[in-house]
């Protein structure tokens, strides 16, 4: 059983889905293109956000590649 309070969760879910929106309007955006450095770098913040916000431990270290 979770034990987790729901107020608890819904920062997260939050954040996950307002990653998950921004990676999918880059993604769109750029479809069927070369992307730029920029681009790239971008893409790969709002991935590391949208993974941080979904770990199912609720942590928020993100550990550099």
């Amino acid at each position: 059983m979770d034990l987790t309070p729901r107020h608890a969760l819904e920062p997260a879910v939050a954040s996950a889905a307002r990653a998950n929106e921004a990676i999918r309007a880059l993604v769109d955006s750029r479809a069927g293109q070369d992307w730029s450095a920029v681009e790239s770098a971008t893409y790969e913040v709002l991935l590391v956000e949208w993974a941080a916000a979904t770990r199912p431990d609720g942590s928020d270290i993100i550990e550099a590649a």
